[in-house]
């Protein structure tokens, strides 16, 4: 039997779906993800607990649909839950840590959620805009300048690089 998050990634990455059903899929699931953050951070304190069907009649939405939230916020949480096996059943939390979400979101291209209204009373516009770089830095690839071969060589000796450490 496939288990909770099997069958949401089966419904969410289904490769037979033509693309306008797909697209409609991620737009409709991506506003009920923004609904369900909105609750939670407009509640930071609150310890969000419950069954994963709990939780999905509280948010009102389907449990495939709760359990892709969970997925993506997963990483973000203070204790994760365990996800690839749970079942409707399974007790799980939404205890999220504030500054890795933001950064999650961010790292996930999710401008719906981390530029949501809502973070505002959770983090500074000053501190936020410092994990928007953090998180972007942390991708971006960056390249030594590479050495010519009659640039001086690296290791000071003060000889080209060719007649010393590139021979």
């Amino acid at each position: 039997m496939a288990t909770l998050l099997e069958k949401w990634k089966k419904e969410a990455y289904n490769q037979e779906t033509d693309k306008g059903t797909m697209q409609r899929f991620w737009a409709d699931y991506f506003e009920l993800e923004k609904n369900i953050y909105i609750q939670l951070l407009q509640n930071p304190e609150e310890k969000v607990e419950g069954s994963v069907k709990d939780l999905a009649k509280r948010f009102k939405v389907k449990i495939s649909e709760m359990t892709g939230f969970l997925d993506g916020i997963n990483e973000s949480l203070v204790e994760e839950n365990p996800i690839e096996e749970m079942t409707s059943d399974t007790v799980v939390n939404l205890v999220y840590d504030k500054e890795k979400l933001y950064k999650n979101m961010v790292g996930a291209g999710a401008d719906w959620l981390y530029d949501l209204p809502e973070w505002e009373e959770l983090i500074t516009q000053e501190r936020r805009t410092e994990l928007y770089k953090e998180q972007k830095l942390s991708t971006t690839i960056r390249k030594e300048k590479k050495v010519g071969r009659n640039d001086p060589c690296p290791c000071e000796s003060g000889k080209k690089y060719k007649k010393c450490c590139g021979k």
